[in-house]
């Protein structure tokens, strides 16, 4: 994969009500392009209805659609792959023999070197640009310094709202961007 342009959900922006989470959703795919979707919603207790609303989404306009966290759902409702947040990262292994593709979020060097040891496909690094109730941005020369030192491909997240930021992501050797708020403006 390159070029990739990772749409991620969230509560905030996208809604909890199916209706508005799917008009949502549909708007932001039509207005940007998009070949990678995450659904994430950390505190749905009750996930799975929006799961099937937005795989019927993304599996009609051949986008590859990632879960948040939960490999058994994923699973079950046969997403491409999951994304796990760094305190999961030892659940790489478990991902792999469902055969999901795996993502893991990674902060530092030594996350990306665990994750490409368990042997996940791709990991974000982040926060790249200031992103609210978010760490220290890394900035662009510490996107640089991961994408030269890991074997793993990488992709930038965090504070990414423009396309000026994709341009300089892009030169340091990332192989895409994730973002939340720069697909619903």
């Amino acid at each position: 994969m390159d070029n990739i342009y990772y749409l991620i959900t969230d509560p905030k922006y996208y809604s909890r009500n199916q209706t508005k989470f799917k008009k949502v959703l549909s708007f932001a795919l039509n207005r940007h392009f998009v070949n990678v979707a995450s659904l994430r919603d950390k505190d749905n207790k009750n996930i799975k209805p929006l799961a099937k609303s937005f795989l019927s989404i993304t599996k009609k306009r051949k986008i590859f659609s990632i879960l948040n966290s939960d490999i058994d759902l994923a699973y079950f409702l046969g997403f491409d792959g999951v994304h796990l947040p760094s305190n999961m990262i030892n659940r790489v292994k478990i991902a792999k023999r469902k055969k999901l593709f795996v993502i893991v979020s990674c902060h530092n060097l030594e996350e990306i070197k665990k994750a490409k040891k368990l042997k996940a496909d791709m990991v974000t690094f982040s926060p790249i640009f200031y992103s609210p109730n978010k760490a220290k941005p890394k900035g662009l020369k510490e996107l640089r310094r991961a994408t030269f030192k890991s074997k793993i491909l990488i992709i930038a997240l965090g504070g990414i709202v423009s396309k000026e930021q994709i341009h300089k992501i892009k030169l340091k050797k990332a192989v895409g961007f994730a973002s939340i708020r720069y697909f619903v403006k």
